[in-house]
């Protein structure tokens, strides 16, 4: 019963914002807030589910971060950040590097593949995903990482991955 007032809760509030003004996501200003009910995603082993997220540059993904620790309320969540050939990437967004780096996931070839055809044609887009036991879920797609507002660290790596965006003319 408790689950389910904070529940309700929580839907009422999201439907009483507006992300435009939370984040400057412009996408968000005219858009008439909805709740939209989709089977809860679990890894069927009990594990933590990681969350998958792709950044595309003109349909190329160019690097990854796999988030995890983001359902249990006692851990921080964590954040791993790897290139397209899944070399772990020295620094962090938001969030630290997990104690024990995330394995090289199966399938992380044809989720590549999926980020990239989902993100053909646009200049910068993060695709997110979910694999679990080798099926693939479509999270969301983004053009505003953090809204943009939260650095990488070192703060060299904000001007590094920025030189991936070619804005057409």
């Amino acid at each position: 019963r408790g689950d389910l007032q904070e529940a309700k809760s929580k839907l009422a509030k999201a439907l009483q914002t507006n992300y435009y003004w939370t984040g400057c996501e412009t996408p968000y200003k005219y858009i008439e807030p909805k709740i939209f009910a989709e089977p809860r995603l679990v890894n069927k082993n009990g594990d933590d589910l990681y969350d998958y997220k792709f950044f595309c540059f003109d349909g190329e993904v160019k690097y990854l971060f796999i988030a995890k620790d983001r359902e249990n309320k006692n851990v921080e969540t964590k954040f791993d950040f790897f290139d397209e050939n899944f070399n772990h990437l020295p620094f962090t967004n938001g969030h630290p590097n997990a104690v024990n780096t995330p394995k090289k996931p199966e399938g992380l070839e044809a989720m590549i593949a999926l980020a990239e055809k989902l993100g053909e044609g646009i200049p910068h887009a993060r695709v997110d995903l979910y694999n679990i036991g080798g099926k693939i879920y479509f999270g969301e797609i983004t053009f505003f990482h953090w809204s943009g507002m939260k650095p990488f660290e070192p703060e060299e790596w904000d001007y590094k991955l920025g030189q991936w965006i070619t804005l057409p003319k």
